[in-house]
């Protein structure tokens, strides 16, 4: 028996046209990272840089590059980190995972649209940011309604557009320099003034850093689109294209955010570059004002606007791919979700909420998105600590590995940890996140759980000529039975119990149905059916997450395929109903019989045939 679901039409796109979309909000930093560094750091810009680098290309790019290796499905870090973490408590640190990743992507999405908005207005205060931001994040949501073949072609041209322009900034700017070579002078005149003992340099380049942390944003959104990657060698190429991919966006990133550091610090005063200054927020835009004219300046204002626009694209592929790959399958969302539109519509309502709750303010949704990257980023060092040292100890795998990964995890939980007391309401946000996604997809789980939840049922020789045998009478009786160690005589004793107390006569076959629970917290999952023969009794045999839903499936796969009259036989169990709700919804088990009737009668019209259910 198979239960249809919708499926996903999966489009496909060679490996750099899906980086330019993932790294649309990774590049689009460079519209602030290097302003937020001058007037973070100073003269200590380029150094501060230059950990970031470092960390981004010796901690950030090894973790994601094996995690995609680790999960080729898209479903990032969370998955690795879910194989070590099994059961219920398993499911609710995807949850909460799942709520950071949400506020990250979520907040990318509304910070991105107001930050272009205020580059529109040269304001933050002026009454047309909230409609702006409004309209900016329908038009992105409009782009994602039609698909994503348009949401990649728009990514193509804004991304290699704005890095080519950036190019020429940034060349321009690093001319200047050599052509005034006294600008290096007196840089590290200053920097040796300012800081004349190497070790406070390096230990205010440390504490600063956290600061600078967002120039690493984007990770898990390009290991979440693995399935969007066209190859020719199936998913062993998507996993190889997307290591490439990382490779190369954070290459790219890296070379830019070095040279424009050094460029900024070196020609922007440093009082231009603090809050409120012509460089706050724009320091290649200024250094393009200074060098370049007013035409060239004017179409790179345009294309910045326009990346921090659509930078919230790379946040809704990340959506689109993420979440639909989890909570279906665990039963915590309707199956709707697993839908691009209805998905892309519940995702912009969701932005407009946010962006009418925080009046559209960059700064107050920006402590929000840093603890959100930040989560994610120290998740997949933790995961993939986790997998090296699994497999140190049980694969032979090489120890160095798992102390490098924690050397890494190290970094990533000193960074999140910096910038969650310094911006604690950061992660005030991410906890509505939270829960509500907890709360809603214990909700739903509660709402779908008298659904058959069995994707696919298959049989053992032995279970078909069982089921075959038995079918050949006009009725067929089914007797849920506990899973033990049972002898021919405990069943024969049963039998005849069953018998004499519901008037079966002998000539009709009873099959006995055991169904032992594997890992409640599933939701669904194929069911394999073993027939077994104990003395003359007939035994079926399977593994499920819930026992009710899986007598239900069985029972009705058997009465759909053959023409026989099922009778499913229970005893009652003690306790409350109360506490058997509970029981069912968190343990798999419960009242059996009474859930085996509702879990029918929802699959089944009323006033059709289906299987019938006794109890005594």
């Amino acid at each position: 028996m198979t239960v249809k679901s919708p499926k996903r039409v999966e489009e496909r796109h060679p490996w750099w046209k899906v980086m330019c979309l993932t790294g649309l909000d990774y590049y689009s930093t460079l519209g602030y990272a290097p302003g937020i560094a001058l007037a973070a750091a100073g003269a200590l810009a380029p150094l501060a840089t230059l950990i970031l680098v470092a960390v981004t290309m010796l901690g950030a790019v090894p973790v994601y590059r094996r995690i995609a290796r680790e999960s080729p499905n898209g479903q990032g870090s969370i998955t690795v980190l879910n194989r070590f973490i099994p059961g219920w408590k398993g499911k609710f640190a995807v949850l909460i995972l799942l709520g950071f990743a949400a506020t990250d992507f979520m907040v990318t999405m509304t910070l991105s649209a107001a930050d272009a908005s205020a580059h529109v207005l040269r304001t933050t205060e002026s009454p047309w940011t909230m409609p702006l931001t409004l309209f900016m994040l329908a038009g992105l949501a409009a782009v994602f309604y039609r698909g994503f073949n348009e949401a990649i072609r728009i990514a193509v041209v804004l991304v290699t557009t704005y890095l080519a322009l950036n190019a020429v900034v940034i060349g321009r700017g690093l001319y200047e320099v050599a052509q005034h070579p006294q600008a290096i002078t007196a840089w590290q005149q200053q920097l040796f003034t300012q800081y004349p003992n190497p070790w406070a340099m390096a230990l205010i380049v440390v504490v600063i850093f956290p600061k600078l942390a967002l120039g690493m944003s984007g990770f898990e959104t390009g290991v979440a689109v693995i399935p969007q990657i066209e190859t020719k060698s199936g998913k062993a190429g998507q996993i190889k294209a997307d290591r490439t991919l990382l490779l190369v966006a954070a290459s790219i990133m890296s070379i830019y955010l070095m040279s424009s550091s050094v460029v900024t610090t070196l020609l922007i005063p440093a009082e231009d570059a603090q809050p409120g200054g012509p460089a706050d927020g724009r320091a290649l835009a200024y250094i393009s004002h200074m060098y370049l004219g007013q035409g060239f300046s004017t179409v790179y204002d345009l294309v910045t606007v326009a990346i921090l626009w659509f930078a919230g694209a790379s946040a809704m592929a990340g959506i689109l791919n993420l979440i639909p790959r989890w909570l279906p399958r665990y039963g915590m969302a309707p199956s709707w979700v697993a839908r691009n539109r209805p998905m892309v519509v519940m995702v912009a309502a969701i932005a407009f909420f946010i962006t009418i709750v925080f009046r559209a303010s960059v700064e107050k949704q920006a402590g929000a998105y840093a603890t959100g990257v930040l989560v994610l980023l120290t998740s997949g060092a933790v995961a993939v600590t986790l997998s090296a040292r699994w497999d140190a100890k049980h694969h032979g795998g090489a120890k160095w590995k798992f102390l490098l990964y924690g050397l890494i995890a190290a970094v990533f939980v000193y960074t999140m940890i910096a910038n969650m007391i310094e911006r604690p309401e950061g992660l005030h946000v991410a906890m509505w996140f939270i829960v509500g996604i907890v709360v809603s997809s214990l909700v739903s789980r509660a709402h779908r759980a008298f659904e058959l939840r069995s994707s696919t049922i298959r049989y053992d020789k032995q279970a078909n000529n069982m089921i075959r045998a038995g079918a050949c009478g006009q009725r067929m009786a089914i007797v849920a039975h506990a899973a033990g160690d049972w002898s021919s005589e405990d069943y024969e004793y049963k039998e005849h119990r069953i018998r004499t107390r519901n008037l079966i006569p002998d000539s009709q076959p009873i099959i006995f149905l055991e169904v032992k629970l594997r890992d409640v917290s599933e939701f669904s999952a194929p069911i394999e059916v073993h027939g077994v023969s104990v003395g003359e009794v007939s035994v079926l045999r399977t593994q499920a997450a819930s026992i009710p839903n899986a007598i239900a499936a069985i029972a009705a796969d058997i009465f759909d395929h053959n023409p026989v009259a099922i009778d499913l036989y229970f005893e009652w169990s003690p306790g409350s109903p109360y506490r058997d709700m509970v029981r069912f919804l968190f343990v798999g088990r419960g009242q059996n019989a009474a859930l085996v009737h509702e879990i029918l009668r929802r699959k089944y019209p009323e006033g059709k045939s289906r299987p019938h259910v006794h109890v005594g």
